[in-house]
C-alpha cells in the first residue's frame, strides 16, 4: 500500500518590505513522501517571497508539467515560474518561455546548481534569478516545523527574518544570476 501525502498547515505573517507586500494568510502543504523536509521548507519560503494575487502551489513532485509554485493571471495564463532545488537548464528554458517571471529557490549549494546550467541555453538568461539562504539556515528551519505551525517571515534590504514555532532565525536572501 502507497503512503499518502502528509499535510501541513502553516499560519502565516508576511512583511516583505522589499516588495512592499504585507499580509496575513494560512496555507496547506501536502508532502509526498518522496519529499524531503528541505525541500518543502524552500518550497514554503518560495511562496511567501514571491506571494502575489494568483499564486498557488504547483501538482508537487510527481507532477512534470508544473513548477513547485506558479503564479497565474485571471485568464489562468501562468506569469510566474517558480522552482525550488535543482532544476536543469532544459527546464528552466521552457519556463522562462512560457512565463514572464522564472525564478528558483534552492536549499542546495547555488555554485552547483549554476555549474549546471553553464553552456547551455535559457531564454532570457539574464532575467532568471537563483535565490539562496545561508548554509544551515533551511536545516534549522526544519527541526522547527511542526504539522501546525507558526510562521512569520520578513524580509527587508535583502535580509529574511522568520519566526517558525518560537525559532527565531535569520539568512541573507542571496541572489544569483546566470552567467
Amino acid at each position: 500500500m502507497a503512503i499518502g501525502s502528509t499535510i501541513h498547515t502553516f499560519s502565516v505573517q508576511l512583511a516583505d518590505v522589499d516588495r512592499g507586500v504585507y499580509d496575513d494568510f494560512t496555507i496547506r502543504v501536502a508532502r509526498h513522501p518522496s519529499e524531503t523536509d528541505a525541500y518543502m521548507m524552500t518550497r514554503i519560503l518560495a511562496y511567501c517571497l514571491e506571494y502575489r494575487e494568483g499564486i498557488e502551489f504547483g501538482g508537487g513532485v510527481s507532477t512534470t508539467d508544473e513548477p513547485a509554485v506558479l503564479v497565474k493571471d485571471l485568464t489562468g495564463r501562468i506569469t510566474g515560474w517558480i522552482e525550488v532545488g535543482s532544476p536543469d537548464a532544459a527546464r528552466m528554458h521552457s519556463a522562462s518561455k512560457l512565463a514572464e517571471h522564472a525564478a528558483v529557490y534552492t536549499h542546495r549549494d547555488p555554485a552547483k546548481v549554476l555549474a549546471s546550467w553553464d553552456g547551455k541555453q535559457i531564454h532570457r538568461s539574464g532575467d532568471l534569478v537563483l535565490r539562496s539562504f545561508d548554509p544551515g539556515f533551511i536545516d534549522a528551519a526544519v527541526a522547527a516545523i511542526e504539522r501546525r505551525s507558526d510562521l512569520s517571515v520578513s524580509r527587508t534590504e535583502g535580509q529574511l527574518y522568520v519566526e517558525l514555532n518560537g525559532t527565531h532565525l535569520s539568512s541573507e536572501l542571496h541572489e544569483h544570476r546566470v552567467a
